[in-house]
């Protein structure tokens, strides 16, 4: 997820940001539609809305 050339700093944005990519990842593990790496699962929620909307639950 890039998480190096991530340039947010100030205040609590690093604890925010971490939560969310925390979350993600949480989600991407909990997927269990396809039978695929967490960064191919990452890529694929970029590229298909609807495997995107699986993982969420909407």
């Amino acid at each position: 997820m890039s998480e190096d050339a991530c340039r947010v700093r100030k205040d609590h944005a690093p604890e925010n940001i971490a939560a969310m990519r925390h979350t993600v990842l949480n989600l991407l593990r909990q997927g269990k539609s396809t039978n695929k790496s967490l960064k191919m699962k990452l890529l694929l929620a970029t590229w298909d809305t609807s495997y995107l909307q699986t993982l969420i639950g909407i």
